[in-house]
């Protein structure tokens, strides 16, 4: 896959380039280990991926099948922000969506397929190199006519800006203004490698694999090999450590605290579950607990004590998902405030400090969706955070020497979970996933004490036991490359018994799923449904119904909220919905219903806050407020000078295990055949915060 070498080039070195321009403002950056060997690699010229080998790939030596890739997958970037700044880019991208990709073999020129290439390389160089690399400007500005001579030279230009990363996250943390820290070594799921069946202290409903994976001398070498890799490439011991997509449990946090980790990380829930106290927001969405999330903790384990830091999961989501939608200077002064808000409410409740904010999230995929990869947001913050002597940008290991916890916790109270909805479904659960597992766990039993087990066969082991396998199997995560990440954890497996001289199992050499199917149907038939209005949600009432899964949104990003999936329905009476909630189920939400075809009067969503295009613009018929609090039904019907005026409904909605609400189609006034159209929208205080489906509407007909 040629992420590394991507996003290498566009996010792994001009966050801390930017911070070094500020120099009172301190962060802490995590490196996992196997992506530093990577980085490594393609620096040394012997990492080589399909993409890459395409770029460096004479013309002439360019088949159909070659060219073919290229097509399907040279557009793989963000289209607002990485495609269509860019005039050659946008109108090759034009062509293949207009005519297709057959057309593009039969009627391309070479020189076509010479841009293509080079510009899918361009468009990934962050704006900072953009704007300083005299040699990226120039091929900007020549935006067309490239030659071999010229994709060379732009290989040669990653393994530059690659080169520089390692060096100078180590040159900052000498410097005191950065620290790094460490992941164990492929980035696994470390309870689960210890004992799968953790899952259940969250789910304890779970469906688990037929097999229990149980080997914790796995995690132990994780995090050995992790340690190892950090002292060598940065001359000390990482005093702190990013267990995977923050998943703890007290066997994890043992190990941890066993290897000389001085702290670790973790998410609220994680906390809020550890306590049996969970936290409360009010309707702006700050904490009303501050004082219980905004401190350190000291955990005892039998192998001593560890620090603990729980990162503020709403205010992390705010630049994962939400300040991209924002002016910069708009966003950075919400997150301004935001803050101040949090030192107001310590300050009512007489609370003393200093308090720690913690504010943790995925490193590169966010701001793809920022203008300018992020760098108008960040200099707008970073200048701001200057400048202000009430708050202080702090590295977690520089906080905790001045001010160690106070707060203790015992390591065998601690829950079991991750960052994503406090448990491990993301990663087992699903029939895909267990299958996975399953498989996984064969391997590793057959090379347990196997006379024949040589190191290339061990770190297949451990490279399968990386984390993002799991997260593309099944639901609810799903991407373009869902084909490649299961060939490609299979291929380790198969490596494993090729080493061990046994033969390959069959179903190792068959896919785990079926590509074809994504996470979201139409209903055919138009959903025809009748389902008991009770809140449980039976699957078999709502089979031949219209399906959106939510949970984990396309691509590489998880933002929990709090719905996992939306069923939509029909029959001769009634529209029905059906919410599936991961978690706590959001206070309010919003349906804005529209009628194609027909001649109504329409009226604008009525919220503040709303990210500018797609559907949030259209104008609506229809609103439904859906209290969940309250459970209490309202319908608006749209008026003169895009106003809306509240009507009558016979609505019914029930909340249990899921939500099922089913709403007359006499109360829309519309008749038989007429389509149907629909958003939901989350809101608090009339603040927009997330709107189902992230792209489009949800169609359906009344009967």
């Amino acid at each position: 896959m040629p992420w590394v070498r991507l996003h290498g080039t566009k996010d792994y070195l001009d966050l801390i380039l930017l911070l070094e321009r500020y120099p009172k403002l301190k962060q802490t950056v995590n490196l996992v280990p196997s992506l530093i060997l990577q980085i490594e690699e393609y620096v040394k010229g012997v990492a080589f991926d399909p993409w890459l080998e395409a770029l460096l790939r004479p013309m002439d030596e360019m088949g159909l099948v070659e060219r073919r890739f290229v097509l399907e997958r040279f557009f793989d970037a963000n289209r607002e922000h990485l495609i269509y700044p860019h005039a050659r880019y946008t109108a090759l991208h034009q062509q293949r969506e207009k005519f297709g990709i057959d057309w593009c073999i039969a009627n391309w020129s070479e020189q076509d397929f010479e841009d293509l290439l080079m510009w899918h390389n361009l468009c990934w160089f962050d704006p900072i190199f953009q704007e300083e690399e005299q040699d990226i400007q120039a091929w900007i500005r020549q935006g067309r006519n490239f030659n071999m001579g010229d994709r060379q030279r732009v290989f040669a230009k990653q393994q530059e800006i690659l080169a520089r990363i390692i060096p100078k996250h180590r040159e900052l943390q000498e410097k005191g203004q950065l620290e790094v820290t460490t992941t164990p070594y492929t980035h696994p799921i470390l309870p689960l490698l210890i004992n799968s069946e953790a899952s259940l202290v969250a789910r304890p409903d779970m469906p688990l694999p037929r097999y229990k994976f149980a080997w914790p001398e796995d995690a132990q070498y994780h995090l050995e090999r992790g340690r190892a890799i950090y002292r060598e490439h940065f001359g000390c011991e990482a005093r702190g450590v990013w267990p995977s997509e923050e998943s703890v449990s007290p066997q994890v946090l043992s190990m941890l605290a066993g290897q000389g980790f001085q702290w670790c990380v973790a998410d609220e829930e994680v906390l809020g579950r550890t306590l049996h106290h969970p936290f409360h927001r009010d309707g702006y969405g700050h904490l009303q607990e501050p004082d219980v999330l905004y401190r350190p903790y000291r955990i005892s384990t039998d192998q001593g004590d560890i620090s603990i830091i729980f990162r503020d999961h709403r205010l992390s989501d705010l630049i994962g998902f939400s300040y991209s939608n924002k002016w910069p200077e708009e966003a950075s002064a919400d997150l301004i405030e935001q803050l101040e808000a949090i030192q107001r409410q310590l300050k009512h409740q007489g609370k003393k400090g200093p308090h720690l904010v913690t504010i943790a999230l995925d490193g590169e995929n966010c701001w793809e969706f920022y203008d300018q990869d992020g760098k108008l947001f960040l200099e707008s913050l970073y200048s701001r955070l200057s400048e202000k002597s009430s708050l202080k940008l702090v590295t977690v290991a520089d906080y905790l020497e001045q001010y160690p916890p106070d707060r203790f916790l015992e390591a065998k109270n601690l829950h079991s979970g991750s960052w994503i909805n406090g448990d491990f479904s993301t990663w087992i659960g699903d029939p895909v996933k267990n299958r996975a597992w399953e498989m996984l766990a064969q391997a590793r039993q057959l090379i347990q004490d196997h006379p024949r087990a040589t190191p290339k066969a061990w770190e297949a082991i451990w490279a399968a036991e990386g984390s993002d396998w799991f997260w593309w199997f099944g639901d609810p995560h799903s991407s373009d490359h869902d084909y490649l990440f299961d060939r490609l954890f299979r291929e380790h497996l198969q490596a494993v018994y090729q080493e061990l001289g046994e033969a390959i199992p069959t179903y190792l050499l068959e896919d785990l799923e079926n590509h074809q199917i994504t996470g979201s149907h139409v209903p055919e038939g138009y959903g025809y449904i009748q389902p008991v209005i009770d809140g449980l949600g039976t699957d078999q009432e709502w089979a031949k119904a219209g399906r959106l899964d939510v949970g984990g949104a396309r691509g590489t990003m998880h933002q929990a909220t709090g719905i996992q999936r939306i069923w939509y329905g029909v029959d001769h009476v009634n529209l029905f919905l059906r919410l599936d909630f991961a978690s706590t189920p959001p206070s309010k939400l919003d349906v804005f219903i529209f009628y194609p075809g027909l001649t109504r009067i329409n009226s604008p969503v009525p919220l503040s806050n709303l990210p500018k295009g797609g559907a949030l613009e259209y104008l609506y018929t229809h609103h439904l407020e859906i209290d969940l609090n309250l459970q209490r039904l309202a319908l608006r019907h749209s008026q003169p000078f895009l106003e809306w005026k509240d009507g009558l409904t016979s609505s019914r909605a029930v909340l249990e295990r899921c939500m099922e609400l089913a709403l007359p189609w006499a109360d829309l006034h519309i008749s038989s055949g007429d389509k149907v159209e629909f958003i939901i929208v989350q809101s608090t205080n009339n603040r927009f915060e997330r709107v189902f489906p992230a792209e489009g509407t949800l169609p359906l007909k009344m009967p």
